[in-house]
């Protein structure tokens, strides 16, 4: 096991999804989804906050987290800032890691070094750097920069958070760089059927528990199965694009 000083990881998490509906629920492993992300947190020595909302539908993600030991929250369906805030002041917590139950294969170490960053340069966020790729890591966030955005914000959707933190008035952010990255045009995020068919295929391959340079060397290895589900990065990319205007 991976040997970490503790923080807390915000898997933030929903039944409702269009493209590939209730994947948190699809299985994998030894469970489902949600249940993988929640192990490999507690692998990789994080203390697993699930971050959900009030909706009824959403009653089954905590009985998953309960099932696992897990802490729960459950807050705003459109506010995920509100969410993240109102999480931050139940538990008490003052920094925290995201990592969002599309990324099945995020890195617990890089997860460790971004918020060593964090806490070392007394930055407000520490965000992954365009060459990290694999989806595999998330936002070091501080829980000050939430409530200052949320008395900012004008509206309720805030889906993609980065454009009202960095509205605040002082905002300090910073990048994760990863140098030694070896692979680019690879899809780990779990979003179409195709990503699932792949993200299971390295699962098999590898196991639950794989570090990033194993799925680099298996990529490199095989330098055709991103093709799998590389045709949907344009769509994806579209989707967000249109989330920012």
């Amino acid at each position: 096991m991976s040997r970490h000083s503790n923080f807390f990881g915000f898997i933030t998490v929903r039944s409702q999804s269009t493209r590939l509906p209730r994947k948190c629920f699809l299985e994998f492993g030894e469970g489902t989804v949600l249940d993988h992300i929640i192990k490999r947190t507690k692998f990789f020595g994080i203390t697993p906050v699930v971050c959900t909302t009030n909706l009824p539908e959403d009653q089954a993600i905590e009985d998953i987290a309960k099932r696992h030991d897990a802490f729960c929250f459950k807050g705003s369906e459109r506010d995920k800032l509100k969410r993240w805030r109102d999480a931050c002041d139940f538990f008490s917590i003052k920094a925290f890691h995201t990592i969002d139950a599309d990324d099945p294969f995020f890195d617990g170490d890089l997860a460790q070094k971004s918020m060593d960053l964090l806490l070392s340069r007394s930055l407000d966020v520490v965000y992954p750097s365009e060459e990290t790729y694999l989806a595999s890591m998330g936002y070091s966030i501080k829980a000050d920069i939430l409530k200052k955005a949320c008395l900012l914000k004008i509206d309720d959707d805030t889906e993609m958070m980065w454009y009202f933190l960095e509205k605040v008035p002082g905002f300090n952010a910073a990048p994760l760089f990863v140098p030694d990255a070896r692979i680019r045009n690879v899809r780990l995020t779990l979003d179409y059927e195709e990503d699932y068919w792949l993200l299971r295929t390295v699962l098999r391959i590898l196991g639950p528990n794989v570090k990033r340079d194993q799925i680099e060397d298996l990529f490199i290895k095989n330098p055709e199965l991103f093709l799998v589900n590389w045709f949907r990065n344009e769509e994806w990319k579209s989707r967000q694009l249109a989330k920012k205007i």
